[in-house]
């Protein structure tokens, strides 16, 4: 037979996480300066994208929804409710034996007036009063039943204290009903009291639940999750009283010895409590809240709210992740459940699914050191996306770029293949025009109609490569790139044009050079994770000679040069490897720089100059380096780098096929 239950797992026809989303979002934030770690967490606070765009909940707005529910349970709720219950129940009582006295015709008149004496001297404090007339002879029976119902109400809501359900379960109780709680009690003090000795055994607990089990709906497994659960009852029970004021606790015990006429059941209540302060220590027994509504909780009702408020918390700890090694599998859904219900459990269970996949996805590797890295799978993934940005831009530059003759880069190899990004090689015709009218039919189309061909439809004809490239980009490294919001764009530059280099013309070479107070020659990954630089210095001169020991080791490649800076240089190497820095610009710095640009010049480079802000000086420097160096200057937004560089790329790249062979198409120009 088939059993049906709700699905839990939220909506079943919701788009899935968009991973290429968070990689993107995480990669912006290394290159930021972020770890992988941070990054991802960052990521996780926000919220993720589902794959149609749609932005889903992140943990800040869960923390945010846990902390207003916790800040509306303590501006609701009061904690003397019970209080207010028995107060209104011995208002009731005086008040039925008062009119009792008055219209009973019988009663002796000494006798009344005795009573109604009494009845005025009660103390004004609840529970001395409560006191007081427990030796009382009632003589309105209704005025009897409310009192008796002080005593009823005391017992079950000191039970629904430690036993969740009970003040419910014991309404209308009868004599052998309390005696049975009773007895659970005795026998539950016993088996705590075993198991502190190391004397209990299974068929101890066994026989307990046999006998007990009703009281236990949760139905624990053993006597550990017997233990935890009523630990985590009685000390909400005693976190609520440490909340109350002074007068409220002390009103309280007095009532206490009330509970169902009997001191027994408290005298069982706090021999229980003992036990579990011994066996879980580690439960907080002596917190407390501030509450300042107006709704008052009994003691059940205001040690669910005491267990509510100890939930949120522990929420608010797993949601912050602060931990070392804190991961969202370990959010208790079931209590984000029941806090702020299902859909939040739902959002909390795809943010842990998303983590995992990220973890699982190979996007992030685990260093040795033990700290995430963008994994080479990552790099790729990125660069895909950000020469995907930058093929978007190419193409939108209407008037701004010049169009280009590719040329063949080789004789051809009979074989096509589908249209990238970064292709310079010559539409194959047929099989283009083939592809556009295939599409066209099997959308339903007629060819009749027209056909029209789209990116997806174009194939370009293979070459053998005949001139490769050696290119050396120098990106500025020093501080005020940071500083003026230039450093990751700098490297989603660098990123995008190695990404085209290792996928499109895997002939070229590619060196990068980031250039602050000194140069250093970086593979990509060390340059994504770089942290902004506080060094002062643009050492150029020492970038310039790093990128012509480069070309110089590979003499049958074209030089390119590409330099992308925001300062004019600082900074230079002397003889001895020793950095000279100065500022303004010391006339032995340009001078060395000038001399390492000449050098470029003699061994062939193409260069381009990437100018980054609007300083005059600079721009007088960078011009007249270019102009030196029979380049070209190039003053680009920041969020047009990318495009900037890798057009330049392309075009160096179109200048030497040009001299190869001509023909072809620039896949950006005109069609």
């Amino acid at each position: 037979m088939s059993r049906y239950t709700r699905y839990a797992g939220g909506d079943p026809l919701a788009p899935p996480v968009d991973l290429a989303d968070a990689l993107a979002s995480i990669g912006e934030d290394v290159m930021a300066g972020w770890s992988p770690e941070r990054a991802m967490r960052e990521y996780l606070r926000r919220g993720a994208k589902g794959t149609g765009g749609q932005q889903r909940t992140g943990l800040d707005d869960l923390a945010r929804r846990v902390a207003q529910r916790r800040r509306e349970l303590l501006d609701r709720h009061s904690l003397d409710g019970t209080l207010q219950q028995v107060r209104e129940l011995l208002d009731k009582a005086v008040l039925a034996e008062r009119k009792q006295l008055a219209r009973d015709p019988m009663m002796d008149e000494g006798d009344r007036a005795f009573r109604q004496l009494q009845l005025d001297d009660l103390p004004p404090a609840t529970s001395a009063a409560v006191q007081e007339l427990s030796s009382y002879d009632w003589q309105s029976s209704e005025a009897r039943e409310a009192y008796d119902r002080i005593k009823d109400l005391l017992g079950r809501e000191l039970l629904d204290q430690r036993f969740a359900g009970m003040k419910q379960a014991l309404e209308n109780a009868t004599e052998e009903d309390r005696e049975r709680v009773g007895e659970m009690l005795r026998d539950l003090n016993e088996l705590l009291e075993k198991h502190r000795r190391g004397e209990d055994t299974r068929a101890d607990f066994d026989d307990f639940m046999a006998k007990h089990g009703e009281f236990f709906p949760e139905q624990p497994k053993d006597i550990e999750e017997l233990l935890d659960a009523l630990a985590a009852r009685s000390a909400a029970a005693q976190r609520m009283l440490n909340s109350m004021s002074p007068e409220q606790r002390a009103e309280l015990m007095q009532l206490s010895a009330q509970a169902f006429g009997s001191p027994e059941l408290m005298d069982q209540l706090a021999r229980m409590d003992g036990n579990l302060r011994s066996l879980r220590p580690g439960e907080d027994w002596t917190g407390s809240q501030r509450f300042q509504g107006e709704e008052g909780l009994g003691l059940g009702d205001g040690t669910g709210v005491l267990q509510d408020l100890a939930d949120l918390d522990n929420l608010a700890d797993q949601l912050a992740q602060s931990r070392e090694g804190s991961r969202l599998d370990d959010v208790d859904l079931d209590a984000l459940a029941r806090q702020l219900g299902a859909e939040a459990a739902v959002d909390a269970r795809a943010l842990a699914e998303l983590e995992r996949a990220l973890r699982d996805s190979g996007y992030l590797k685990r260093a040795p050191e033990g700290d995430l890295r963008l994994s080479p799978r990552a790099m790729r993934q990125l660069g895909r996306q950000l020469l995907r940005d930058v093929a978007t831009r190419l193409a939108s530059r209407q008037g701004q770029r010049d169009a280009r003759k590719a040329g063949l880069l080789g004789e051809p190899t009979g074989a096509s293949r589908g249209w990238e990004f970064g292709d310079i090689e010559p539409w194959a015709t047929a099989r283009t025009v083939t592809n556009a009218v295939v599409r066209t039919v099997a959308a339903g189309g007629s060819v009749a109609d027209g056909v029209r061909i789209t990116l997806d439809d174009i194939e370009v004809t293979e070459t053998e490569e005949r001139t490769r490239a050696a290119v050396a980009l120098l990106v500025d490294t020093s501080f005020s790139m940071a500083m003026d919001g230039r450093w990751v764009p700098m490297k989603r530059t660098a990123l995008a044009l190695h990404h085209l280099l290792r996928t499109r013309f895997r002939g070229d070479l590619l060196q990068v050079v980031g250039f602050g107070r000194v140069a250093t020659v970086m593979d990509i990954e060390q340059l994504i994770g770089l942290d902004s630089q506080w060094e002062k210095g643009t050492n150029l001169h020492h970038a310039l000679l790093l990128a012509n020991r480069f070309f110089r080791k590979h003499p049958d490649a074209q030089p390119v040069l590409l330099i992308v800076t925001d300062g004019e240089p600082t900074s230079h190497l002397e003889a001895n490897g020793e950095v000279w820095f100065d500022y303004p610009p010391h006339p032995l710095t340009i001078a060395r720089t000038v001399q390492e640009l000449d050098a470029s010049r003699r061994l062939g480079a193409q260069t381009t100059f990437f100018r980054l802000g609007d300083d005059p000086g600079l721009a007088r420097f960078v011009d007249s380096m270019a102009r030196r160096a029979d380049g070209r200057t190039v003053a680009p937004e920041l969020d047009d780098l990318g495009a900037a560089v890798v057009d330049s790329y392309l075009g160096s790249r179109a200048r030497r096929a040009g001299r190869a062979g001509a023909g072809g198409t620039d896949p950006f120009g005109e069609r």
